[in-house]
């Protein structure tokens, strides 16, 4: 995970529970939207803490959680384009359990919470998934992309990076996710009840951000040398890695901070400025 030197502030957190606490809903959905590394798992763990010093049964969901199998993810690779085997853009989630997930907690009915491995890169076994047997009063459901609208066809010519320009020529793959987020992802997005918007002051910021990510869940996972396979990335592989995201990034850039209902915009060290 990446995090904040100390975490959010407390009023902050307070005022994100507030928010929470004011819908309408027997079980809300409170969503949080941020670019990677911006600091969206600390704020949705730091809400659930607070949560439950207040009594309240919380469940945290990440977007990430939903990721397809690699094994899902190859496939598309063959049919579609090679760029679907990396997981993250749209068009590389599990939509149908996500929404699944999201209506049980909704209902109170007991379910399972996926899990993703990332060094694995592929989904954790079901058996170790954390089992919800009882409802919840709140549910945090957090992502890099979470309510991005769809680009214009027209805007997709062009290559943003060099991983469009050498990697992807024709468009296909950029084409594929953004009508995979204009298609199916506006089902998801709506069953946030609420939307806030972690603001970072540009899409520069994430690689840094991101890398300080990937050291912490080396240092997390305590790789051995006994699991080849279980490799966090080095940063040339982490550059060209964040460049997947890199379109759908500046497009939530561009229109999330009038289309959320609360911003809260960041510094460089992710520190709160506004909001």
């Amino acid at each position: 995970m990446t995090h904040p030197t100390h975490g959010f502030p407390d009023s902050l957190v307070s005022a994100a529970l507030r928010s929470a606490r004011a819908l309408p809903q027997a079980v809300p959905v409170w969503g949080l939207s941020a670019l990677q590394g911006t600091g969206k798992s600390t704020l949705a763990a730091q809400l659930a803490q607070a949560a439950q010093r207040e009594g309240l049964r919380s469940a945290v969901l990440s977007l990430d959680d939903f990721y397809l199998t690699r094994a899902a993810r190859q496939a598309l690779a063959r049919q579609v384009h090679p760029l679907l085997v990396t997981r993250g853009p749209p068009g590389t989630h599990d939509l149908p359990l996500a929404l699944h997930t999201l209506q049980a907690l909704r209902e109170g009915r007991p379910v399972a919470l996926p899990r993703f491995d990332k060094l694995a890169d592929d989904r954790a076994a079901e058996s170790t998934w954390p089992r919800l047997d009882g409802p919840v009063d709140l549910v945090i459901f957090e992502g890099w992309c979470l309510g991005t609208p769809a680009q214009a066809q027209a805007a997709l010519v062009a290559p943003i990076n060099a991983l469009e320009r050498d990697e992807d020529r024709d468009a296909t793959w950029r084409s594929h996710c953004n009508a995979a987020l204009a298609r199916d992802y506006p089902a998801l997005w709506r069953t946030c009840d609420t939307l806030w918007f972690l603001q970072p002051p540009g899409f520069e910021h994430v690689v840094d951000w991101r890398w300080q990510a990937e050291e912490g869940l080396k240092a997390e996972e305590g790789l051995q040398a006994e699991h080849p396979e279980r490799s966090a990335m080095t940063r040339p592989q982490l550059e060209r890695f964040v460049q997947h995201y890199e379109r759908v990034s500046r497009q939530a850039l561009r229109t999330l901070p009038t289309l959320a209902d609360h911003v809260v915009r960041v510094d460089a060290q992710r520190r709160v400025i506004a909001g």
